[in-house]
């Protein structure tokens, strides 16, 4: 890496040959922000990175949440519908993010624990540049009916849908740069030691989301165009907060430099390599979401409840599980830059720490929130605009065995996430589609197959949401294995028996 930093225009933090120096003497404040990460409390680190990460992803996730809450107030079951058609095109739209974002700021991590401030400023600009590169991809698809009618007919819009949903995503797609900047980039601030910042940049576009639907939806009445026009201009209130942060706020550890956005292909190659198990889970779920779409039509139109009533219902349930998610990740992507950068400095006992302190808390969360939605089912599903009594008991009963699993979840998310932060993408990248690709989406076409001739009171219908908690199930087992076996992989490192490669 240091042989292609060369090529870069030398700045403060390179000798004469181009090699990034570990210290910038004339700021000091930038390096104790980073080297701190290597020195103070884990458990502190933790507490100080998880607050503002676990906030900043439920404010991300309200999102699609606010957007189904607006609409179902607004529209009734046929918003819902439409923002359900939506939904696995729009996760499709975040796993390009992630797969920029998380890649991206893993190498950043990693390269200011080798102490390579330029490298990993390398790294930031690389991400912007990927972020612009692939927003010129989805306006094109865009711009193009074909696509996007094949895409809608791939997640299954039914006639009276589609119009809707086409409309809806049209206006996404052409607001994508500043899903993909704001919320790709936002993790780098995280990196450059300023949790809370990065908590503000997302906070400030999830309330002026909220503030816009509510204008937009419910007062001029603009319906589905309306929540969408409000979505991008709450990404676009905070993606210029990103931007500002890097560019505009003085004594930071990284900043965006223009020169750095310069396409260089050994740093682009390992932005996506590391981000390609961000891009698998998110990618993985979208390949679910358009089957379960596939199969709730079918299952759904063979029931009472309907095929539209079905996408309606179970699309809340979906919103409800991936928001009950997000602290989870949030736990993940806050010891990200810990295990990162203590990885890259060779201090294995504060890895560990790190990670079995992240599990902890991830199943902690997940326990509490297990809690809320049993304790508050009912209530969770008015606040979508479900009215009719049967509609409401089903959703209810489905939204409960879907999060069985809960509380074991966060061990899967934080383990998959930890073979990111240290530079082993494969093993990350088999865990993160372990759950969603591997177990769950068979068990989606074999389930309702099998289960009404063993269970003859369930349905069809029935075994789509008993498939996540089987499929939770594996993955965690699973995860477990890896897991037993890198601490063994680190004790071997940790005793000099063996070198890592990153």
């Amino acid at each position: 890496m240091a042989a292609a930093a060369a090529k870069i225009p030398l700045n403060l933090n390179e000798d004469s040959t181009g090699a990034p120096l570990g210290k910038d003497p004339k700021h000091p404040e930038r390096d104790a922000k980073v080297s701190r990460m290597g020195t103070a409390s884990i458990p502190m680190l933790i507490t100080e990175f998880a607050i503002p990460a676990i906030l900043g992803m439920l404010v991300n996730g309200a999102y699609n949440v606010i957007d189904s809450i607006f609409l179902g107030q607004a529209m009734g079951e046929i918003g819902l519908s439409a923002a359900t058609v939506a939904n696995p095109i729009m996760i499709v739209f975040m796993a390009l993010a992630m797969l920029v974002g998380n890649g991206g700021n893993a190498l950043a991590a990693l390269r200011l624990g080798e102490g390579k401030r330029v490298d990993a400023e390398v790294s930031l600009g690389n991400t912007v540049f990927l972020s612009l590169v692939f927003s010129v991809i989805v306006g094109f698809a865009a711009a193009n009916p074909a696509i996007l009618d094949g895409l809608l007919t791939l997640s299954s819009a039914t006639d009276d849908v589609r119009p809707y949903a086409r409309a809806f995503l049209q206006i996404i797609c052409f607001g994508f740069v500043f899903q993909c900047i704001g919320m790709g980039v936002n993790n780098f601030i995280r990196t450059a030691g300023a949790p809370n910042r990065a908590l503000v940049t997302m906070l400030i576009g999830a309330v002026s989301c909220t503030a816009f639907n509510y204008l937009f939806v419910l007062k001029l009445g603009w319906g589905v165009e309306g929540s969408a026009l409000a979505t991008v201009c709450g990404q676009a209130v905070s993606c210029v907060a990103v931007v500002w942060y890097f560019v505009f706020t003085k004594n930071v550890p990284l900043k965006l430099h223009l020169r750095y956005m310069r396409p260089h292909l050994r740093t682009l190659g390992t932005i996506l390599s590391l981000g390609l198990a961000s891009f698998a889970v998110q990618a993985g779920a979208a390949v679910v979401n358009f089957a379960i779409n596939h199969l709730l039509v079918i299952y759904g139109a063979a029931s009472p409840i309907g095929a539209d009533d079905a996408l309606a219902s179970i699309g809340v349930v979906q919103r409800v599980g991936m928001f009950t998610m997000l602290p989870l990740v949030g736990v993940s992507i806050a010891i990200q830059p810990l295990l990162g950068f203590n990885y890259g400095a060779k201090l294995i006992g504060r890895v560990r720490k790190t990670l079995w302190y992240g599990i902890a808390g991830a199943t902690v969360i997940g326990t509490f929130m297990w809690g809320v939605v049993h304790l508050w089912p009912d209530a969770i599903v008015s606040v979508f605009g479900i009215t009719h009594p049967g509609l409401v008991d089903f959703t209810v009963f489905a939204l409960k065995v879907q999060l069985i699993m809960l509380p074991l979840i966060g061990f899967q998310i934080v383990g998959a996430n930890y073979f990111q932060a240290t530079g082993q993408p494969l093993k990350s990248i088999i865990l993160s589609l372990s759950r969603q690709i591997i177990f769950l989406l068979p068990l989606l076409f074999v389930l309702p197959e099998v289960l009404p001739h063993i269970l003859p009171q369930f349905v069809g219908l029935d075994a789509l949401y008993f498939a996540m908690p089987m499929a939770d199930f594996l993955s965690v087992f699973t995860t477990l294995v890896f897991i037993i076996v890198e601490m063994r992989r680190l004790r071997k490192l940790e005793r000099g028996e063996i070198t890592a490669k990153f």
